[in-house]
């Protein structure tokens, strides 16, 4: 069984994420169709990406749910492919924000990041933040915990 296969697998949201998105390939052509690149040889250029790579895992990616692929043609041209993200393509945009704020905080270097997010309507950085179903704002220190949820695997309670 191959590492995505596994991680599949596992009654765990963090690892099924993980095999969705495979490898950076896969997390960089996402990137790039949420910023609206759309057509094959765009992808190809702007990623330097192998056609065969990038081909194949644009498959996986219409396969998943992720991306819809879209015929179009020019006039007097054969008919080419774009590619969408779905709703769950661009459900995937907060974990490339997060993944953005992780590389901004930690990787960026001495220059600080490469690109940063702004509010169209204020001009204000957007920042990730986590909020409760209750509408609490937390912060880093709070305290935050797992519990089992509906999806958790039924397990054998211990006598007592």
């Amino acid at each position: 069984m191959d590492a995505r296969t596994a991680a599949a697998s596992q009654v765990c949201s963090v690892a099924r994420t993980a095999a969705l998105l495979a490898d950076p390939w896969t997390v960089l052509i996402v990137r790039d169709l949420g910023r609206g690149v759309a057509r094959f040889d765009e992808l190809a250029h702007g990623l330097g990406v192998a056609r065969t790579v990038l081909s194949r895992r644009l498959s996986e990616l219409v396969g998943d749910g992720v991306v819809e692929r879209v015929d179009y043609r020019e006039p007097g041209a054969r008919t080419r492919a774009e590619y969408r993200l779905t709703r769950r393509g661009r459900d995937l945009g907060v974990v490339l924000a997060a993944l953005m704020d992780f590389g901004d905080r930690h990787l960026a270097g001495d220059a600080g990041p490469p690109v940063v997010r702004v509010h169209t309507g204020c001009g204000a950085p957007v920042r990730l933040v986590s909020v409760c179903a209750a509408g609490h704002h937390l912060g880093r220190a709070d305290d935050v915990h797992l519990e089992p949820g509906p999806g958790a695997p039924v397990t054998e309670q211990e006598p007592r």
